[in-house]
């Protein structure tokens, strides 16, 4: 499997630490579910995570975990090792680019808010940290302790993956997180409430938007993404390791932003800044970067 000449880690980018499955998710969002990629040789992923700055090794244990974890299903001809999706992670990978390509990922979808509460018995730590991850994926943020609270009208059935009623699975993990093989728990182990509320006239939730969010953490993260990626010339010759990348950070973005009435931000909260930027640079970049994965295969 040849590799275009030059293709070092972009130096412009020295410093930016991206985990490897991050990464991975990222590629295979672009490239395999949107771009239709079949089942791709293990050499190709190893090459473009080398990059983005990822060693072989790591990349490797990256694949192993993600098809421990039914992510990614190997394919084996004679010596060669590809990797194909499989319906869960199409099905996470699917929900994911609902939001990454949504109109504004950033404004809540309908009114009000969603507020869930959950418990589980202490000895189910695990079930408490994927739940966790899930809300926090899924928008919410923690209100007091117990109680999580997201603008909107959040699905909370498809956030949870069925975690709700009579059938308590935890088997819904966003881009990154615990996989469908942990162990579900037993019913009766995790109560959950989830309703819809609105503000009463006079009582404003800005306060609750404060002491659930973090906003100047947020504005933060905003603008490393736009000092990272706004005004960039599209490298094409390099276009599959600078979608990869840009995808990434951008997937990492919305986990860290969730989508917050603009009535609660200041007048210049830099999110409509950084849709701009993902969307110039990935219309600039996404053809490339299939013809370029096309050349490597045929390589």
């Amino acid at each position: 499997m040849s590799t275009p000449p030059g293709d070092a880690p972009d130096p412009d980018r020295a410093g930016v630490r991206r985990r490897p499955e991050q990464l991975l998710l990222a590629f295979m969002g672009e490239l395999m579910v949107a771009g239709g990629a079949g089942p791709l040789p293990a050499s190709v992923l190893i090459a473009v995570l080398g990059e983005l700055g990822v060693g072989e090794a790591a990349t490797r244990a990256a694949l192993s975990r993600m098809a421990a974890r039914h992510l990614l299903a190997p394919v084996r001809a004679g010596r060669t090792v590809s990797y194909a999706l499989t319906p869960e992670s199409e099905r996470v990978l699917g929900e994911a680019r609902d939001r990454v390509f949504d109109d504004d990922p950033f404004a809540p979808r309908g009114t009000g808010w969603t507020l869930v509460s959950f418990s589980v018995p202490e000895s189910r730590r695990d079930v408490r940290h994927r739940v966790r991850a899930q809300l926090a994926w899924a928008g919410f943020g923690l209100l007091r302790d117990g109680l999580w609270i997201a603008p909107g009208e959040v699905d909370v059935a498809q956030a949870l993956g069925g975690v709700h009623g009579d059938d308590p699975r935890v088997d819904h993990p966003g881009p990154g997180d615990h996989g469908p093989d942990d162990p579900a728990p037993d019913a009766g182990e995790l109560e959950l409430l989830a309703f819809r509320a609105h503000e009463v006239p006079g009582f404003s939730a800005a306060r609750s938007v404060r002491t659930a969010w973090r906003l100047e953490a947020m504005r933060e993260r905003h603008e490393q993404f736009q000092d990272r990626w706004a005004g960039r010339e599209p490298d094409v010759a390099h276009a599959l390791r600078d979608v990869t990348a840009l995808v990434a950070d951008w997937l990492d973005l919305l986990r860290a932003v969730p989508r917050l009435p603009r009535e609660h931000l200041a007048p210049d909260w830099p999110a409509a800044r950084s849709v701009e930027a993902f969307r110039g640079l990935h219309g600039s970049l996404a053809g490339p970067a299939q013809a370029e994965l096309a050349r490597r295969l045929a390589g």
